[in-house]
């Protein structure tokens, strides 16, 4: 049986640096979160419910660790240029940029069932809300000459089934965000990569996806097993570490080997 647990490596270059994790009280944001903190870096932790975000520093300062809240909707820039202004004075102005936050449904659905709501909704809470916080926070990046950036995608952005299309357009559109802002940014010490995961068992898939639906769905990928959100935050921790200084504008696939490019 394949291990289901991913070991966070250490990364030492890690260690001071602020952090900002959008998306960070739940599932991959929140895994993101700890292993950065056991990682010695200082933590702002962003979503909307604040009681989630709470939980989230709770357990870093627990653990010995720098947390931050920074509550904000992501989609609304005047919210995100906030929480810029609460963040640097709480902690400084952040070094590793993770725009994880994002939503929407990735159910299956007709294309002819879109909504015009659910199509601006895909777009606000995964295009849009990346573009307000690279928007907001690279310029202290830039005027600092070095930073490390690591953008969220998915594999409804990579393959064209199973994610309905006004999600997998979204995701999609941060992979080419992220490759235009690597590009443009390269010259000045920036990494800008991104992360595109499948199937990742968070708290809220696992208690939506029956059992059996987990069983079957195991099958279809080469590594045996589902992914797990540590998956995912070693996976960032790497791309935001000197490890992968020779790394930008890369979309990494986390999906078990089901997506291969």
């Amino acid at each position: 049986m394949p291990t289901e647990v991913s070991l966070i490596s250490k990364y030492s270059d890690l260690e001071g640096k602020v952090a900002l994790v959008t998306g960070g009280s739940r599932g991959i944001g929140a895994a993101t979160c700890m292993a950065l903190a056991r990682n010695g870096a200082k933590v702002a932790v962003n979503g909307r419910d604040e009681a989630a975000i709470d939980a989230v520093v709770a357990s870093i300062k627990a653990q010995g660790g720098t947390a931050f809240a920074a509550p904000a909707d992501c989609a609304d820039l005047a919210a995100v240029q906030a929480m810029q202004r609460k963040v640097a004075d709480a902690l400084g102005a952040p070094e590793l940029l993770l725009p994880f936050a994002g939503g929407g449904s990735s159910k299956p659905m007709p294309f002819c069932d879109i909504s015009e709501q659910d199509w601006r909704s895909s777009l606000d809470q995964n295009l849009t809300s990346t573009f307000f916080v690279l928007k907001t926070f690279l310029p202290a990046m830039l005027a600092r000459g070095s930073g490390a950036i690591v953008t969220m995608a998915s594999a409804g952005g990579r393959v064209a089934a199973g994610a309905p299309a006004d999600y997998g357009a979204a995701k999609a559109g941060i992979i080419m965000l992220t490759r235009h802002l690597a590009a443009e940014t390269g010259a000045s010490g920036i990494r800008v990569n991104c992360i595109s995961p499948s199937a990742i068992m968070t708290e809220r898939t696992a208690a939506r996806i029956p059992p059996e639906r987990q069983q079957q769905m195991r099958a279809a990928f080469p590594l045996g097993r589902l992914g797990q959100a540590e998956d995912v935050a070693a996976a960032a921790l790497f791309l935001l570490s000197s490890a992968s200084a020779w790394i930008t504008g890369a979309t990494l696939d986390v999906a078990g080997g089901r997506v291969m490019s």
